[in-house]
């Protein structure tokens, strides 16, 4: 097991917990929904003997704090990726290459536009775009998206965390149904059911639903604007079987990034990193190694 040190930085009003191991080029990873820096953990133990692997809690995860502890719509991607840039100040790092996810994916993008000179290269596992549009709300997905709104309303963590049990009931349905592989969180889900459970990370959590609903309305109205075209190079890495984050949305990332590879885990769903992570942690390296980052460092 790769040997993990946590340390907890003060940043905009808030502690961000982060989880760190290895040495070499820095590598910030980005955990999404439901997570926490622990997804991160198949990474530490392939890669750590490369890089210097940063695995942060967002606001409202994990073991960071929140400054805005109850219901808020003040933790969307272009939030998270200030919160993101500022943890990289304090932590001496002027550029990193990134790798995330989910909501990580969100973050990643907002932060490649946002604070460009901090990016190096972007990985992706699964990465939603703005070019996905009304497929959101197509009729194969309505099933597939009920938890966005169920996340917004604001019973709903006295609902999932009424008990432990519920708790356990409620992530063991996600950490299930969105991966391919259905077993490969059974070892770990009492460590989940712990996270979920520690006071305000459910309300964390969902806040960045809450956060989001005006964008991701907007973005299946088609009325959102366009982003720019994001800059550096990219790579995205998009698990087959994803049933909320559907690989055929692939077909628009070229429209988002001028210089991005593209390719399907084919055997993969929503979780590629935890799934399949040897192939995951051999394509992250190859990916740093070709555009030179590993090299450079």
């Amino acid at each position: 097991m790769a040997d993990i040190t946590h340390t907890f930085v003060e940043t905009r009003g808030f502690t961000t917990h982060v989880a760190q191991c290895g040495k070499g080029p820095p590598l910030l990873l980005l955990h999404g929904w439901p997570e926490f820096w622990a997804t991160w953990e198949p990474m530490f133990d392939r890669l750590g003997d490369r890089y210097r692997l940063v695995a942060p809690d967002f606001r409202g995860f994990g073991e960071s704090g929140n400054p805005s502890p109850g219901r808020t719509d003040q933790a969307g991607a272009d939030v998270l990726a200030d919160d993101i840039a500022a943890l990289m100040g304090k932590l001496g790092l002027a550029q990193a290459g990134f790798v995330g996810h989910d909501v990580g994916a969100f973050a990643m993008q907002r932060l490649a536009l946002n604070h460009p000179d901090r990016v190096a290269g972007l990985f992706f596992f699964n990465c939603p775009t703005h070019g996905v549009g009304a497929r959101f709300r197509e009729p194969r997905q309505i099933n597939e998206i009920w938890y966005q709104t169920f996340h917004q309303m604001p019973f709903a963590p006295a609902l999932v965390g009424a008990s432990r049990d519920s708790c356990r009931a409620y992530f063991s349905h996600f950490l299930k149904h969105w991966a391919y592989d259905k077993t490969a969180f059974d070892g770990v889900l009492e460590r989940w059911v712990d996270n979920f459970m520690r006071p305000g990370n459910l309300q964390g959590g969902f806040n960045w639903y809450v956060s989001q609903n005006a964008g991701r309305l907007a973005v299946m109205a088609g009325t959102a604007p366009r982003p720019p075209k994001i800059g550096q190079p990219a790579r995205i890495l998009w698990g087959r079987h994803d049933p909320v984050l559907r690989c055929d949305w692939i077909d628009v990332v070229g429209e988002y990034f001028e210089n991005v590879e593209t390719g399907i885990a084919e055997d993969a769903g929503h979780f590629v990193h935890y799934e399949t992570p040897d192939p995951a942690a051999a394509e992250i390296d190859r990916f740093f190694r070709r555009i030179g980052y590993r090299n450079a460092a």
